[in-house]
């Protein structure tokens, strides 16, 4: 929240007339600036759509025009349309770095040469930020493997589990980059010695986790031992109840954690079928990227790195989150 804060009060000072006005007071204007901003899957998701608020109040406070693509949360597809945003020559692209740096890199350096600003947020792209930074490219997200080690770590202890006990893990470990906190879910339970039974996010339930309930119910039904289950996507978090139920499993059968902070998954918590997710502060990594675009193109400002992946939410703490959750800010 104090990032939040800080942000916010950051935005209503430039945005605002400066004390002591005058004529030298500085132009605050987005007048003129065309941004493009990926909120990363379909429009109406559970976790897109927070990202999309926040990218959404950004704008409404800067005055910045921004265009919205929605990308299904499907690598190729970001590849894709980021070629088509740059072609339309915008001030600035804010993307999200699924697709990884192999991926990206031809086309990011294309919209440096074009006098494009591209900026990040999500999922890291360590190497181009780095090469980049100068120029505006910033990075607001989770550090992938960190986040999932964190979410392990805390998964373990919550739905205590022991040396030789089996966890569920649904993930993204195919795809480069996001992958790592996958990785590092899987590493903080092995650490524990806790046996992992992975299975991979396929392409249709990455898109709608809705069509993941056969996938659940088959996957817990031919292993038993199972105690937890852990779903590396918040829209699958959020569909944790309901995958659960379509299983027969009574709230805390199978112990449930998962990532980021929603409505739906205000319930699960509360409802005993999530007992803990780590919340990467979506909401930020809409609104920040739009201010790093705003700033850079006006004032030259180099691209800002924030961490959003702090809190640790259970039921013991969810009554402080749950009303902001069901505004679409956390």
């Amino acid at each position: 929240m104090k990032t939040w804060a800080i942000a916010a009060g950051f935005c209503m000072v430039l945005t605002g007339t400066l004390a002591g006005g005058g004529a030298h007071a500085a132009d605050m204007s987005c007048a003129g600036k065309n941004f493009v901003f990926f909120p990363g899957g379909a429009e109406g998701d559970s976790f897109a759509s927070i990202v999309y608020a926040g990218a959404k109040l950004a704008a409404d406070q800067t005055g910045c025009h921004v265009d919205y693509v929605w990308s299904d949360w499907d690598p190729q597809k970001m590849v894709q349309q980021l070629s088509e945003a740059i072609a339309r020559k915008p001030t600035g692209i804010s993307i999200m770095g699924h697709p990884g740096e192999e991926a990206y890199a031809p086309l990011i350096e294309q919209a440096e040469k074009d006098g494009i600003i591209i900026t990040t947020s999500n999922v890291p792209l360590p190497n181009i930020e780095a090469k980049h930074k100068d120029n505006g490219f910033g990075y607001i997200g989770a550090q992938q493997h960190a986040a999932g080690y964190t979410l392990g770590e805390a998964a373990a202890k919550t739905c205590g589990l022991k040396s030789g006990d089996t966890a569920f893990v649904w993930g993204l470990l195919g795809q480069a980059g996001r992958g790592q906190r996958t990785q590092g879910v899987v590493d903080a339970l092995k650490a524990a010695g806790v046996q992992v039974q992975y299975l991979e996010i396929s392409d249709a339930v990455n898109k709608d986790a809705t069509q993941g309930i056969p996938a659940f119910v088959s996957f817990t039904a031919s292993h038993p031992e199972i105690k937890a289950a852990i779903t590396d996507h918040g829209a699958l978090t959020a569909t944790l109840p309901a995958y659960m139920k379509a299983a027969g499993k009574k709230p805390g059968e199978i112990c449930g954690a998962g990532f980021d902070m929603s409505a739906p998954i205000v319930q699960g918590v509360k409802d005993g079928y999530i007992s803990v997710v780590l919340d990467q502060e979506p909401f930020l990594q809409g609104y920040l990227p739009i201010l790093q675009l705003y700033l850079t193109s006006k004032f030259g400002f180099a691209g800002m790195d924030v961490d959003t992946s702090a809190a640790l939410i259970t039921k013991q703490n969810i009554d402080a989150v749950a009303a902001l959750a069901q505004q679409g800010i956390r």
